[in-house]
């Protein structure tokens, strides 16, 4: 069968003309469409591009933080008590991570977590999630080994602490951010934070980054800071510390170490502490600098400056004797009693041994806004002008509520409260021949002037009968120091609980100076809850003054003063509590 031929030439539709009108329509659809598709364009481009370009900084465009380097802190001789090291830290992009379980497993093991929580952290967001701050160098290599896609690594500073647990209440800690959580590390962050910088790029889906886009801002490192603190001064009074607290049974105890010179603060040590390396699991009794955050009532520690305002005023003097037999005396039904009956006692011998009754006997000549004025004027209860976080400020009430019972109690340390700190500081009204000493944790240079409280005169016969304190017939002749002559008194007071006091719960505290003739140094010890059968002050506290004091001496250069061998009278000595 042969095939038709169709000739479509001589179709009648081909032959017929098309209308110039179609034929113009169809130019002009197509033009509109061309300047519609330009419009858009010149929108997209040009003049509505914002919303695009937000959108697109949003799928590529990342701000990087440039972190500053923290700034590094030194003790008061150039030795290092805080700075930073970089460390690798690893994060992912959870859209992007390859789900590939032997080595998602083998992840989770070298970033020591479950892989249910490694998977669980992994849905926590698409774009971003850390996985480990700050791991160390050998792990961040096996890591990268693993070669993951959507894993990636960046460098952080963490903070190394040479001086361990020994500082670690002084210096304190950083958290994982880098800012300061605990003292002095808290106290000036401002400082030693410094100012991130940034930095604007575009990454491609893999992370990479392909541009810069932008000004980079650098970043501005922290400031150094160097204490006032000497680490090793620091060191022996924290050794000695914990050798006693151990020694003792004790619940903790503090130390504190001025330089009467310039009012620097040479070491501010407690126990228990901790390392600020390892701080898992910690307790806030193990936080706390105790030296400037409790309070406690000084007990016989106070009676110095009851007896310096007696003396002050011209009530009395040094030789008055004082009668205090039978070693008892009531005050509106209250019996103040000595540990011992001693008759009648001179000034200095109420100092030396330690005599409620005497105290109280002065005390009573005294009006309670004396007292209230003297107290307030040497610090007590006031906050100590540190910047320290979580200082007291002690107890004092205001002396129109004083009765007289308390006000007698007062005189040698009951009814009122201060830091160990405090007390320290008040003891440099005796070192300084009368001048209240402005204390600093920063290092200085020069003399600082002090305030005047007492008189010169009234401040050395006080030495001078704290001096006898040490001596034979005294409260503490464990605080005498080889090679130099101390002066200082003790405290034993009993803790309170409830509304009253503990029976057999003690704080044992001895503050003292030295040398005596040309005072340095002022020390305070305090030794919370002993329980081995010692508690006085002049027993648990003052061997920790005398190797204090001693070690302190010979690094600050001073030279002895008086005949190098042992002074210590060995005899039993009962204190008034």
């Amino acid at each position: 069968m042969s095939g038709r031929v169709v000739a479509y030439s001589s179709s009648p539709l081909l032959a017929s003309r098309t209308p110039v009108w179609r034929s113009k329509f169809i130019v002009a659809g197509i033009a509109l469409g061309f300047l519609a598709l330009a419009g858009r364009a010149a929108w997209v481009q040009v003049f509505g591009n914002d919303f695009y370009r937000r959108q697109g900084e949003v799928r590529f465009a990342r701000t990087l933080e440039l972190p500053a380097n923290r700034g590094r802190i030194f003790d008061r001789n150039g030795l290092l008590l805080a700075t930073s090291v970089p460390v690798p830290s690893i994060w992912a992009i959870p859209e992007d991570v390859e789900r590939d379980p032997p080595r998602l497993a083998k992840l989770a093991k070298l970033l020591q977590v479950p892989l249910a929580e490694l998977m669980a952290k992994l849905e926590e967001d698409r774009n971003f999630v850390w996985l480990k701050r700050q791991v160390d160098e050998a792990t961040a290599k096996q890591i990268a080994a693993l070669d993951l896609k959507g894993i990636y690594q960046r460098k952080e500073y963490r903070r190394q602490y040479p001086e361990g647990e020994a500082a670690a209440h002084v210096v304190g800690f950083t958290n994982v951010e880098d800012l300061g959580q605990e003292g002095v590390e808290l106290a000036f962050n401002k400082d030693l934070a410094g100012r991130p910088g940034s930095r604007r790029v575009i990454k491609d889906r893999l992370g990479r980054i392909v541009e810069d886009v932008g000004e980079q801002v650098p970043p501005v490192a922290g400031k150094d800071l160097q204490l006032s603190i000497d680490s090793k001064v620091q060191f022996f009074a924290y050794q000695q510390l914990r050798d006693a607290v151990v020694a003792n049974k004790a619940k903790a105890g503090s130390v504190v170490v001025l330089d009467v010179d310039t009012g620097e603060v040479l070491a501010l040590a407690n126990y228990p502490s901790y390392s600020p390396a390892h701080r898992q699991n910690l307790t806030g009794a193990q936080l706390r600098n105790r030296a400037l955050t409790d309070s406690f009532e000084p007990g016989s520690t106070m009676k110095p400056f009851a007896v310096s305002l007696a003396l002050e005023k011209g009530l009395v003097k040094p030789t008055t004797l004082i009668p205090t037999a039978p070693g008892r005396l009531t005050i509106a039904g209250s019996t103040i009693s000595d540990s011992h009956a001693h008759g009648d006692l001179t000034v200095t011998e109420v100092i030396q041994k330690s005599s409620n009754v005497g105290t109280v006997r002065m005390a009573m000549q005294l009006q309670p806004r004396e007292m209230w004025e003297l107290y307030t004027q040497v610090g007590f209860g006031q906050r100590p002008q540190v910047p320290f976080p979580g200082t007291v400020s002690g107890k004092l009430r205001a002396w129109k509520t004083w009765r007289p019972i308390e006000q007698a109690t007062m005189s040698y340390g009951y009814g009122v409260s201060t830091s160990l700190f405090q007390l320290a500081r008040a003891y440099t009204v005796f070192a300084r021949d009368g001048e209240l000493v402005p204390v600093t944790l920063l290092k200085t240079d020069t003399a600082t002037p002090g305030v005047r409280v007492l008189q010169p005169q009234i401040a050395q016969e006080m030495r001078q009968m704290l001096h006898l304190v040490t001596m034979s017939g005294g409260t503490a002749p464990k605080a005498q120091t080889m090679g130099y002559s101390v002066g200082g008194k003790t405290g034993t007071a009993h803790k309170q609980e409830g509304r009253g006091y503990a029976e057999h719960k003690y704080r044992g505290v001895f503050v003292g100076i030295a040398p005596i003739d040309k005072p340095r140094i002022v020390v305070a010890v305090m030794i919370d809850e002993p329980s081995a059968g010692k508690y006085f002050g002049g027993d648990v506290a003052a061997p920790v003054f005398s190797s204090t004091v001693q070690q302190t001496l010979r690094m600050l250069g001073v030279q002895p003063d008086m005949s190098v061998k042992p002074q210590i009278v060995v005899q039993a000595v009962e204190e008034s509590i």
